[in-house]
């Protein structure tokens, strides 16, 4: 008889153990296993949108399970690419917003667009048009963004080595409005090929730049093209000069220098950006100390110096640079 009762007693935990609790979350057979199907139609809160204005795209759709789906706006004319993944059922404002900014670049023009959305493991995508009336303004202070060329209040430096070509290009590469620029060459002599001084008196800024005092809150950021097809690695070097006493000159004997070497190991356009307060002092290369008051201070920033280098015995050299501009309290977005 006990024998009996046990038995009965585990047939009747495993019925309880089977049953569906109606407070679970998780899906139902039906869920996991069901065909899919759209619920409710892919659609966006507007065709047309201003960035500028601070406007913003809301994509929306509904599924009958929970799926892994991917948006992908794609600008006609500029070929950028903004891409939104999730996992839900639902797709709506707290998982597909977009604000003008780009995944894959160049950067968002004022142009028509296709929103594309595709579900994973399902052949079937939908599509919609975007209408860009204005593209999104990003907040900081450019340095360069070479739309008017090398302005002459800036200092350059180019080697005489061969196939130099450290001239401003505006073409479909121009990862931000319509310029960049191109640094390419052969020096077989020395590192450096080419040199761009930025000082802050080319701003009307007076002897330092209009930055934040808070090495924290301060981002450096550029956006750099790397070229597979070249042999020799380029390095992008910054040099932030400080201005201490604010007297208008940079000593390298008593002002702080703070440099960034960037190892262009990559292909296509990216974007780089540093906190000013992580920027440690160089000395061929190596971490040194700073020689002013070692501490960073980057509303004491009196000139930049921009470098493209390369080993000289490794022949041709080629990268491209563009949109140096520093923000404040996060890194760019663009």
């Amino acid at each position: 008889m006990k024998k009996i009762l046990i038995i009965a007693a585990v047939l009747l935990v495993t019925v309880v153990a089977c049953r569906k609790d109606k407070n679970s979350e998780g899906p139902s057979i039906a869920e996991i296993y069901g065909p899919f199907k759209v619920m409710t139609a892919f659609a966006a809160s507007t065709d047309t949108v201003d960035f500028e204005a601070g406007q913003k795209v809301i994509f929306s759709a509904t599924f009958n399970k929970v799926v892994n789906w991917e948006i992908t706006v794609t600008g006609s004319t500029s070929k950028a690419k903004k891409i939104i993944t999730g996992q839900s059922r639902q797709i709506n404002s707290t998982n597909a917003l977009w604000n003008g900014s780009t995944t894959l670049f160049p950067m968002f023009k004022q142009e028509n667009c296709v929103a594309k959305l595709k579900i994973e493991n399902e052949t079937d995508s939908f599509v919609l048009p975007i209408r860009i009336a204005k593209v999104k303004i990003d907040q900081g202070f450019v340095i360069a963004d070479f739309e008017t060329g090398l302005k002459t209040s800036w200092t350059r430096f180019i080697q005489s080595g061969a196939n130099m070509d450290f001239k401003v290009k505006t073409d479909a590469l121009a990862p931000q409005a319509g310029a960049y620029l191109n640094m390419a060459g052969t020096v077989d002599w020395d590192y450096l090929i080419g040199l761009v001084d930025f000082p802050a008196s080319a701003y009307g800024t007076a002897k330092t730049f209009p930055l934040s005092s808070n090495p924290d809150n301060v981002y450096m950021n550029c956006l750099i093209y790397g070229d597979a097809s070249v042999a020799n690695t380029s390095l992008v070097l910054f040099q932030l000069k400080e201005d201490e006493n604010a007297d208008g000159v940079i000593n390298a004997n008593s002002d702080d220098e703070y440099d960034y070497e960037i190892k262009v190991d990559w292909s296509g356009w990216k974007l780089i950006s540093i906190k000013y307060s992580d920027i440690v002092t160089l000395v061929n290369g190596q971490p040194a100390t700073p020689k002013g008051n070692r501490q960073h201070n980057p509303d004491k920033l009196g000139k930049i110096s921009m470098l493209h280098l390369a080993n000289p015995n490794n022949g041709f050299a080629s990268t491209k640079i563009d949109y140096i501009v520093f923000t404040n309290d996060k890194p760019l977005q663009p």
